[in-house]
């Protein structure tokens, strides 16, 4: 962390900001107004990426939960822990726009399409994993347990996926869309990506740091 902390500390936070400016233009200047849904269509170029860093951030969980069983380095829990978080925040971003949008596109704010559902289903599992390690306390146990739902729960994005293939809904299908819909994608998905970088680098940290800072008391109250 030590080597990264100066690029991530320095680059990050204006690379986010110049990043999602330059997104913020494309998405209101040089994308094309959609034909049938209108100006709300804008609301995809954050709903999609939002919804490809949620799924990054719960594999995160999933890899670092299986290092964590495997060699039990407190440094992999604490990546996992922030993963879950990171991931939660852009599902959640994820499930408002998709909120936001199907009320624009089906005239109700929510309705139990498949992939709807499973997204929702994504959701609470990993917001079971935040709970079980804010109310469990810091023990080995509470972080093995969180470990196995993190690694259970990632089998979802695979299945919401599939949804669409595997029963009817009316979640629409993005097959094909004009050329500047397509760049003004690619751009806001890597201000989000960047942007999914700066923050798990500050959660990450500071978990580290109450981590430390934990040790320390606990060494203090040995000592006394």
């Amino acid at each position: 962390m030590k080597k990264f902390a100066p690029f991530a500390d320095t680059v990050l936070p204006w690379l986010s900001c110049v990043s999602m400016l330059v997104a913020l233009g494309m998405i209101f200047l040089y994308a094309p107004t959609e034909r049938n849904l209108g100006v709300v269509q804008r609301i995809f170029y954050y709903h999609l990426p939002a919804a490809w860093n949620a799924f990054a951030g719960f594999f995160i969980v999933a890899g670092a939960s299986v290092a964590f069983l495997w060699k039990g380095e407190r440094r992999t829990d604490l990546l996992a822990r922030a993963g879950a978080e990171v991931g939660m925040l852009f599902c959640t971003l994820f499930i408002v726009t998709g909120s936001v949008w199907a009320r624009a596109s089906w005239g109700v704010w929510w309705t139990w399409d498949p992939r709807l559902t499973m997204t929702l289903v994504l959701w609470v599992v990993y917001a079971a994993y935040i709970l079980l390690r804010q109310l469990g306390g810091d023990t080995e146990h509470v972080a093995r347990y969180a470990a196995v739902l993190g690694i259970v729960g990632v089998f979802n994005i695979p299945l919401l996926y599939l949804t669409i293939r595997l029963w009817r809904g009316i979640h629409p299908k993005v097959e094909t869309m004009a050329p500047q819909m397509a760049w003004t994608l690619l751009v806001c998905s890597a201000a989000f990506l960047v942007l999914f970088a700066w923050i798990m680098w500050l959660r990450l940290r500071g978990l580290h740091m109450t981590a430390e800072l934990d040790a320390l008391r606990r060494q203090a109250v040995a000592a006394s």
